[in-house]
């Protein structure tokens, strides 16, 4: 029978946080855990760097490299606790968050649980296409992708090996766009040594966007900048095409075009992980209606942060972009006011600071959009993505990695971890061979 093991927290009062992404382990780092007792619970017991995600699908990096043991992250925090699991509702009028551990009080909740794919209910894209949301997505893509280039080796069928040579990333953000140039870079300094029967002009990326242009959320001249970059390293582009079907063999489009391809890389949206038992009035299209300090709308005592949270204002009418750094903001602020109240001193309402973006491309390619009004692209900008990237990962261990692998990378022009290590495709030949051993015998 699993039991949660949680220490009485004596006179002071429990916050219970849930999610360990960027928000939640910002907040807890702030926070003053000699005046509170954290219980942070999440289902993984590892904090995920979502922003490079798309390097350990394209075997740039390994899993390791951009998670950290969240345990670890916090062993020096005084009256810390951490559990791995998933929470099934929460009731707000006895102060309960129910696991499949049990019931845990709180007297203050907050809510970080982030984002997942958003397929807008098409049960078919569900089923069939590739999310890259999470670290096991990140690995059943990479997989994917060297086992569908050894399944095209295999095969002398020019319509099949057409269909698997074709890979459709759908979503022209900064993950489709930055997706889609590790692909290009893969295909050029990889593939075509590994794969010397397989011709390479028959691989195809393909990047659809439903809207006219990609990093929509970016200035004009760096959209521009990665359209002209993505061109010129082979990636077909189409927009205004908005997936409708995709039963694992062909793409349909509303316009009633088709694509023929065994991979869809799903980026075209994503959605809150919206938590069961707060009134219907306090959610707004998956996400939490929270106000200046926070507070979800109706409750004293909940909180919101990140990716998950709307806070509307004459600046941000439709909410906060669904960035790292407004969930790295917002979970400092909260753990400010926390402190401050302990200490009967005023709260601060939270503001957003705006540091820009920036989106790599490829080798020596990237767009960087830098307040108050800087643009700029190119080996700079590709610097200053780096760097940035390097500062924001959790733990030594996990920034000296990367770098070794990224400076490996560049002066090799090598990707390390391209194994394929899920056996379905040698499974799938095994059953051929006995099926063809049944025949022999008879």
């Amino acid at each position: 029978m699993l039991t949660l093991n949680l220490p009485d927290p004596q006179s002071k009062p429990r916050i219970v946080v849930i999610g360990g992404g960027f928000a939640g382990l910002n907040f807890v780092h702030q926070l003053d855990t000699t005046r509170y007792q954290v219980v942070l619970l999440d289902r993984h017991n590892y904090h995920t760097f979502a922003p490079l995600l798309y390097q350990v699908a394209t075997a740039g990096l390994e899993a390791p490299d951009i998670c950290g043991p969240l345990r670890k992250s916090f062993r020096r925090k005084h009256d810390f606790h951490f559990r791995m699991l998933q929470v099934h509702g929460i009731d707000p009028a006895t102060r309960l968050v129910h696991t499949a551990a049990g019931a845990i009080p709180y007297d203050h909740l907050v809510l970080a649980t982030g984002t997942r794919a958003n397929f807008f209910g098409n049960q078919n894209i569900q089923a069939h296409t590739l999310p890259l949301k999470t670290v096991p997505d990140a690995r059943r893509l990479r997989n994917h992708i060297f086992q569908t280039l050894e399944r095209a080796d295999l095969t002398d069928d020019p319509e099949e090996r057409k269909r698997l040579m074709t890979f459709i990333i759908v979503g022209g953000g900064p993950s489709g766009v930055e997706l889609a140039g590790a692909l290009s870079e893969l295909r050029k300094h990889v593939l075509a040594h590994d794969y010397p029967d397989t011709p390479m002009d028959q691989l195809r990326f393909i990047l659809v966007e439903g809207e006219g242009e990609l990093l929509s959320s970016f200035s004009d001249k760096s959209s521009r900048e990665a359209y002209r970059n993505l061109e010129e390293m082979g990636i077909e582009l189409k927009f205004g095409m908005l997936m409708t079907d995709y039963d694992g063999r062909v793409a349909t489009f509303k316009d009633g075009t088709t694509l023929s391809s065994s991979t869809v890389i799903w980026g075209a949206g994503v959605t809150g992980e919206i938590i069961e038992g707060l009134k219907s009035d306090s959610v707004l299209k998956a996400r939490y209606v929270i106000d200046d300090h926070l507070r979800v709308a109706g409750y004293e005592n909940v909180y919101a942060l990140g990716d998950v949270a709307l806070l509307t204002n004459d600046e941000w009418p439709r909410g906060h972009p669904g960035v790292a750094q407004v969930a790295i903001q917002m979970g400092k602020r909260l753990a400010k006011n926390f402190n401050a109240i302990a200490r009967d001193r005023p709260t601060t309402a939270f503001r957003y600071r705006d540091k820009g973006n920036l989106a790599i491309i490829g080798r020596n390619r990237a767009v960087a959009d830098l307040p108050p009004n800087l643009h700029f692209s190119g080996v700079p900008a590709w610097f200053v993505w780096a760097f940035v990237h390097i500062f924001y990962l959790i733990g030594f261990r996990n920034r000296l990695f990367t770098f070794l692998s990224w400076v490996g990378n560049y002066v090799t022009y090598n990707r390390a971890v391209r194994l394929v290590l899920e056996p379905t495709l040698e499974e799938e030949l095994r059953e051929g061979e006995e099926r063809f051993s049944v025949i022999d015998r008879r």
